[in-house]
């Protein structure tokens, strides 16, 4: 399971081009006349598409959950034609922007026109054709990544002996066994090899349009939607890096440790990246699935089996999505819409394929806001259904706004905000709820708490800032099609020290078993999340009032919190991110320091636990295996 995961529809500046911002081509005018009313105005002609885009949302985002809660060639191709639709809209409307002068516009003006030209996160060439075939390459790689599955040699016309994603990540989640973790890790990697050139020819053709735009390339175009400079942006991502790197190299040397006292020192060698396969994720993103056997620094101490008490209380898909509603109406948010619950996709059906990715939609930029998510009765996925939850929120909060300022103040802001809320899941919430008992304090109690916190936020940040560097260096052609495979692996191993358990070639296209390549969904937001969640949390408990430790605060039920929270998240995307972060925390910069702060018990146990110890890791070839073939 995922905690970062797509969220398809849920931000309309950034999404998939077949569930992106909500128009048809129904809406699309002739370009303004010189000398009218609307080619003199660029205030006129803002009100006007924010209205055409706002009045023909449903199509798109309808089509788009269709396809991902209902996978079959129809609805592909009504996702794609509707796809299709919005970018001849959008084209056509560019253009129109282009006769404005932005600085004779009002400054709300000037800022939608300027959110105008990123409104999709794969712009179409201005040519019907290519635009047909951008929608169909995305459609396609994304339902090959929904309906994948590996299925073993000698399988053929055996249905019962594949295996999908959720299957093979069980294996990963739960099995010990070297060999079988192996097969079941290159099993799911062999999913992507068929997206390679369509994957290929996708790059030309977004690249192409985002240029059209006035972009160098998609990747430029992505960075500027951050409100400074792409080149500034880069240097942004890195300088926050570089704070929280030194807890992250300290969690990777500690787990090598433990690794290779499961799976021996010949598997997992001091000094060298770890097998990519050991960590209980698909993707070794997040490592909470070993915690408690392999990472938990004392057994038994301050064991909060939520998993347990969730299923004694007998805890379903909808009970644990209530649990999430209370948490934010106990800030002061209003009650989630009835039809919220009557339209949101909770469980996986059994007819059908679907994209059990968690994702929250925003259908119509008023009142009918959903979730799409595969729950099960597990503590992870209740604290995904809060993340979730935290979307649909801001959705609320903002759906007064026009339309093109119907966002967060940037990509990161979203992911933040339920993630936000699930650093106030202490133990002293979950025992509120009655999910875990009463937790005496102790110094043993707070190591284990933060391991596996960190084992989750932690390992997750240098993999959250990989996948969009390696695009960005896709888009602008520094990495060519011939090294995707090379590069995607020197960048792994250069950042989250691992290395594939079996030898990778060209022939492989690993980046796209991650979700997000063949989705096309910026990746940088949740980088930017889990730096943020930090940074609102530490400003949120200063105005609940709390004064201890910041890992012990939880805002629930705080609702002097929670009016700074909602006066936030209703700025939309009105503002400039540094203006709208200033709002809550009091600051304009972002800051990893927070994390700092939080992690403090755990950051000075790593330095002692390590010490002695063979800490960082030495390049190997970049596609090799980090270890001989397993012949068990």
């Amino acid at each position: 399971m995922e905690r970062t995961a797509a969220r398809l529809a849920a931000v309309a500046a950034a999404i998939t081009v077949a569930v992106s911002l909500s128009v048809s081509l129904n809406g699309c005018t002739k370009a303004p006349e010189k000398g009218s009313e609307t080619a003199r105005n660029p205030d006129d002609f803002v009100a006007r598409i924010n209205k055409e885009m706002a009045e023909l949302a449903d199509e798109a985002n309808a089509a788009g959950w269709v396809q991902s809660t209902y996978i079959n060639v129809d609805t592909q191709l009504l996702n794609a034609k509707s796809g299709e639709r919005y970018l001849a809209y959008f084209n056509k409307t560019v253009e129109e922007s282009k006769v404005f002068n932005a600085g004779a516009a009002s400054r709300d003006s000037a800022r939608a026109l300027h959110l105008l030209k990123l409104g999709v996160s794969a712009p179409a060439p201005n040519d019907a054709g290519k635009r047909k075939e951008l929608t169909q390459l995305t459609t396609r790689m994304e339902a090959m990544y929904g309906e994948g599955k590996y299925c073993p040699e000698g399988a053929a016309g055996d249905s019962e002996s594949c295996r999908n994603l959720d299957e093979l990540s069980e294996t990963l989640a739960k099995s010990r066994n070297y060999a079988e973790l192996s097969a079941a890790w290159a099993g799911w990697h062999t999913v992507s090899r068929p997206m390679r050139k369509d994957y290929e020819r996708f790059v030309t053709l977004a690249n192409e349009g985002a240029q059209t735009l006035g972009f160098k390339d998609l990747g430029a175009m992505w960075r500027s939607n951050c409100d400074m400079a792409p080149e500034a942006f880069e240097q942004e991502a890195a300088r926050l890096y570089g704070q929280v790197k030194p807890l992250y190299d300290g969690l990777h040397c500690y787990a090598r440790g433990k690794l290779a006292k499961k799976y021996g020192e010949e598997k997992v060698p001091a000094g060298k990246p770890i097998p990519a396969h050991l960590f209980g994720n698909m993707w070794a993103q997040q490592w909470n699935k070993i915690y408690s056997d392999i990472l938990e620094p004392y057994k038994g101490v301050a064991n909060l089996n939520v998993d347990r008490a969730l299923e004694q209380q007998k805890y379903d898909p909808k009970r644990m999505a209530q649990s999430a509603e209370q948490f934010y109406t106990s800030l002061g948010f209003p009650k989630l819409p009835e039809t919220f619950w009557e339209r949101s996709m909770l469980t996986r059906p059994r007819d059908r394929e679907v994209v059990c990715h968690a994702s929250a939609w925003h259908m119509d930029g008023n009142e009918d806001v959903r979730i799409k998510q595969c729950i099960v009765p597990a503590e992870e996925d209740l604290s995904v259904i809060y993340h979730e939850m935290g979307h649909v929120y801001y959705f609320l909060a903002y759906k007064d706004l026009p339309y093109l300022f119907q966002s967060s103040a940037h990509d990161g802001f979203h992911e933040a905000i339920g993630d936000t809320v699930v650093l106030s899941m202490t133990p002293g919430y979950l025992h509120t709820i009655n999910l875990v008992g009463s937790v005496k304090p102790s110094k043993e109690a707070v190591i284990n708490q933060q391991m596996k916190m960190a084992a989750d936020k932690i390992a997750f940040l240098p993999f959250g800032k990989l996948i969009d560097e390696w695009r960005w260096k896709v888009f602008d052609g520094t990495i060519q099609p011939a090294d995707y495979n090379k590069t995607w692996w020197e960048l792994r191993t250069r950042y989250q020290g691992i290395a594939p358990p079996v030898e990778r070639t060209e022939a492989d296209f690993d980046p796209g078993a991650k979700y997000h390549i063949p989705g096309n969904t910026p990746y940088t937001r949740y980088f930017l999340a889990f730096i943020l969640q930090f940074q609102f949390h530490r400003a949120l408990c200063e105005a609940s009032g709390h004064t201890g430790p910041l890992h012990e605060c939880s805002i629930y039920g705080n609702q002097e919190a929670g009016k700074r929270f909602w006066e936030m998240l209703q700025a939309g995307q009105s503002r400039p991110w540094p203006e709208t972060l200033e709002k809550l925390t009091g600051k304009r910069e972002m800051d990893a320091s927070a994390i700092i702060d939080y992690f403090a018990p755990l950051m000075g146990w790593l330095e002692e636990q390590n010490q002695g110890q063979a800490c960082g890791w030495e390049p190997v070839a970049s596609q090799e295996a980090a270890t001989a073939p397993d012949k068990t």
